[in-house]
């Protein structure tokens, strides 16, 4: 080994080297699956106060689903789907007919996402789904987890003031 000694160095190459023979020597000894377990994040489960509860009544259960970890590889994948689908058929359109092509149809997207319902009152958005062509698919979506289909409705107050800001 052609390095001198830790003690030689600098401080700031010292802190470096110390923390590379660090990292190979975790490698070596814990190998891969312990290095991926190590790092995943956990979430904070703590509260604001010591009695601080979750305001059940105003806002209902706690979303717990935003906080868990994927289970499958797969699951980032098909969560991308749409989005990843969206890149593509614009890029080929692109190709094909030029940069005004996805340009105006993106502002056309833009424009029939911004004429909504109240936050309270469900939207079907056909006409989105008319110009992405999914009007005749059926989906999971459309069957299961139908949010017009609750068994509670939130309270519609609430509901603008959190869409527009004031919460």
């Amino acid at each position: 080994m052609d390095r001198p000694p830790p003690w030689a160095l600098p401080s700031s190459e010292n802190l470096s080297f110390f923390a590379e023979v660090l990292r190979t020597s975790l490698a070596n000894t814990r190998g891969l699956g312990s290095q991926l377990k190590d790092s995943i994040l956990v979430p904070d489960f703590s509260v604001g106060g010591a009695y601080e509860s979750h305001g059940l009544i105003h806002k209902g259960f706690a979303n717990v689903k935003s906080e868990l970890f994927p289970v499958h590889p797969l699951e980032v994948s098909e969560k991308n789907f749409p989005l990843n689908q969206d890149k593509m058929n614009f890029s080929t359109l692109r190709n094909i007919q030029g940069l005004h092509a996805p340009l105006k149809l993106q502002m056309e997207f833009k424009a029939v996402k911004q004429v909504q319902r109240l936050p309270c009152l469900h939207s079907s958005n056909l006409s989105l789904d008319i110009l992405k062509g999914n009007y005749d698919c059926i989906g999971f979506e459309d069957i299961l987890n139908d949010p017009a289909q609750s068994e509670v409705m939130g309270d519609p107050h609430l509901m603008v003031e959190h869409k527009l800001g004031l919460l």
